[in-house]
């Protein structure tokens, strides 16, 4: 039997407008909303839950985070025993989810084994858009290996704890795309610059040469999908977006002419700001390799400003976090480093309409309106007045609905 459950007076939180509905409920039907309105009369078996003089808003959408990245040190994240990285894997989920993370989407490290895990309620956590092992070329940023005068064969692909895999050459990175997308992935992580956690490329550099970005971008759009791209400068971005990118991550060192070709090639940026400001104050604590750490000032303040040239240019920006280890708590402060640049409004709308056209979900995820999977939650305070409403742990989420099923509810409801 088809479940119901009935929001019942709740101030509805349209991102595509701002605008609230006050005092309107929300009815929900199996995993979908079934109608939107004042005063709705719900039939007889419906659960309902009074949220009167809350915030009811769409479940929040991440882009860029890394799932299995359970320490700062990446190389040595690959290295751990797979069963050991995926259980390792399993509270940093559930933690996203608590924050009111509904969906996130992987970019490198989760494979389809990991969101079937979620899908199928096996274990708690966001909905997962996974990327299988992200592309890296020998030396790129997805290659941990020290420097050593002999370089030995990377078993990358093999690992569960890896977040990316090392192939070059046009031919050879034609058949990686066919094999991540063979086990499950749903896009294609390139690395197209250097990079802040890996050792031996400086963020200058570009990355994969651009027959081989073609290549890559022909064949996930053989299979109806696209290419993510992680590049900081505007020489990695602008190639990139040329050869067919569709979302460039971080993007910390645009310039105003890239952020223009990224506009007209209608090109999405996903910043990850809050992840330099914790790798500055706790990378090398938690393992940060001591090569990255002189890299770290050199995108974190050009990040900030990037948001202004990106929107300047009129880019569509979603929400990404990018954080590793111990420092994944911080992941709703992206929140409030967004809203000091671009407002609360635009803060919200790039982890819920912006991240929804990122995933080509627009209308299913991140909005609250009849036939929309039913992710949603209910905040104790408006977001729009404080942005400090969704930063944190979810201590101001009272309610988390993902997919028609209450992953949340005050403790005293709980059944």
């Amino acid at each position: 039997m088809m479940s119901k459950l009935l929001l019942k007076r709740g101030n509805v939180l349209h991102p595509e407008d701002g605008n609230f509905q006050s005092a309107c409920d929300v009815l929900i039907e199996g995993k979908h909303i079934a109608q939107v309105g004042p005063n709705l009369q719900p039939p007889a078996d419906t659960e309902i839950l009074d949220v009167e003089g809350m915030t009811v808003m769409p479940g929040l959408i991440d882009c860029h985070v890394h799932v299995v990245a359970s320490t700062a040190d990446i190389g040595a994240n690959a290295h751990q025993h797979a069963s050991l990285a995926i259980i390792k894997s399993l509270p940093i989920m559930k933690a996203m989810l608590a924050r009111g993370f509904t969906t996130v989407r992987d970019a490198g490290g989760a494979d389809w084994g990991l969101a079937q895990a979620v899908e199928r309620e096996l274990v708690p956590g966001p909905r997962i858009f996974c990327s299988g092992k992200a592309l890296s070329q020998t030396g790129g940023h997805g290659d941990n290996r020290k420097r050593s005068d002999v370089l030995e064969p990377c078993a990358c692909s093999l690992r569960a704890g890896a977040l990316a895999r090392i192939v070059d050459g046009v031919d050879n990175v034609r058949l990686a795309v066919r094999e991540e997308i063979q086990k499950g992935a749903m896009q294609i992580k390139i690395m197209a610059s250097g990079g802040v956690a890996s050792p031996v490329d400086p963020i200058a550099n570009t990355q994969y040469s651009e027959e081989e970005i073609k290549a890559i971008v022909h064949e996930a759009h053989a299979a109806n999908t696209y290419v993510m791209a992680h590049a900081y400068t505007a020489r990695a971005i602008a190639r990139s977006v040329r050869c067919g990118v569709r979302t460039i991550e971080h993007g910390n060192l645009v310039d105003k002419e890239t952020a223009v070709l990224m506009a007209k090639e209608r090109a999405f940026a996903v910043p990850t700001l809050v992840t330099y400001d914790a790798l500055a104050e706790h990378g090398a604590r938690y393992g940060l390799p001591a090569e990255s750490i002189p890299k770290i000032e050199t995108v974190q303040v050009a990040g900030r400003r990037s948001l202004e040239i990106y929107a300047e240019a009129g880019v569509v920006m979603a929400y990404g976090s990018d954080l590793l280890g111990e420092m994944h708590e911080y992941q709703s402060q992206e929140f409030v480093i967004r809203a000091q640049v671009l407002g609360n409004l635009e803060a919200i709308r790039s982890a819920t309409i912006h991240a929804a056209e990122v995933l080509d979900r627009v209308g299913v995820l991140g909005t609250i309106r009849p036939g929309a999977l039913a992710d949603i939650i209910v905040c104790d305070g408006d977001p729009l007045a404080s942005i400090d409403v969704l930063a944190g742990q979810g201590e101001r989420i009272t309610h988390i609905i993902q997919g028609g099923f209450v992953r949340k509810r005050p403790a005293a409801h709980q059944p």
